[in-house]
């Protein structure tokens, strides 16, 4: 497996007037292969590392797996050494065998590269993404308090040790309604460290993620919401700006959606009642 990062000899400008040659850290970017059954399902542009997390908690994202009883295995090799090679991929293949009553019949191929910047880039359409939640967020009754969720962003910079080298990762981070971090991932894109968040909590039998707080570090759009309400997570946050169509499912959803979540700050765009204020 590549590492988490590559150095590159870069030319450092200091203005006015100061040049000099450098060795940078940048964050790795590289392709990775998720099949179902040995049959090509989609490419992912992802940093490595956690790559069994990632390919887990894409399929819970698309309503193909909900528990881990529906996977058998996932093995992770390269195109070379994987019986099949539909991908022609450069980099590392999941290969993922589902269980005999796992909803194999839900897993379509995606025709189409995802990028680490838009992981639903060419979807034909906003109704294939809306896949159905297994689960009824608007039951969940957490309470978070504003001012605990306002120290969530700290905690999750303290917790990211690639971006400390690079500067170039986004981050997830899953914490508990107490303020608790369960876990983090990092990568150059936002809805791979959401995936591999959201893998792991499959893997260790957590779902459906009830109770918790998904904090994101950029935006938040309409796939992240989606991702979260696959997961079963009430409440997600983050830092930047949601979309309107992320407002609009996460209203629907009854997921409770900040943004702008930054210093003393917040603006909360639905499911205000999870954060009692006064």
């Amino acid at each position: 497996m590549s590492g988490r990062t590559a150095r590159r000899r870069v030319l450092r400008v200091s203005l006015p007037g100061g040049a000099r040659p450098r060795a940078d850290l940048l964050a790795a970017e590289e392709p990775l292969g998720i099949r179902i059954g040995g049959q090509a399902f989609t490419l992912t542009m992802r940093t490595p590392g956690d790559d069994i997390d990632l390919a887990a908690g894409f399929l819970v994202g698309e309503g193909v797996i909900r528990s881990a009883d529906d996977l058998t295995a996932i093995r992770i090799c390269s195109g070379g050494e994987c019986d099949h090679d539909d991908h022609d991929a450069t980099g590392n293949v999941a290969d993922v065998t589902l269980s005999p009553g796992a909803s194999a019949g839900q897993a379509r191929r995606r025709n189409f590269l995802t990028t680490s910047a838009c992981g639903v880039c060419g979807k034909a359409s906003i109704d294939d993404l809306a896949t159905r939640s297994p689960y009824d967020l608007s039951a969940d009754r957490v309470s978070v308090a504003p001012a605990l969720l306002a120290q969530l962003p700290d905690r999750l910079r303290d917790a990211q040790r690639v971006f400390d080298r690079t500067g170039g990762l986004h981050a997830a981070g899953l914490f508990t309604a107490g303020g608790e971090l369960m876990a983090v991932r990092e990568d150059v894109g936002r809805h791979n460290a959401v995936d591999k968040v959201v893998g792991w909590a499959l893997r260790a039998g957590r779902l459906p993620l009830s109770g918790c707080v998904l904090l994101v570090s950029g935006r938040a759009s309409f796939e992240l919401v989606q991702k979260a309400v696959m997961a079963g997570i009430p409440v997600l946050a983050a830092v930047s700006a949601p979309s309107s169509l992320a407002a609009e499912l996460a209203q629907e959803s009854g997921l409770t959606l900040v943004g702008f979540l930054r210093g003393s700050s917040m603006n909360v765009y639905t499911g205000a009642q999870r954060l009692p204020v006064g």
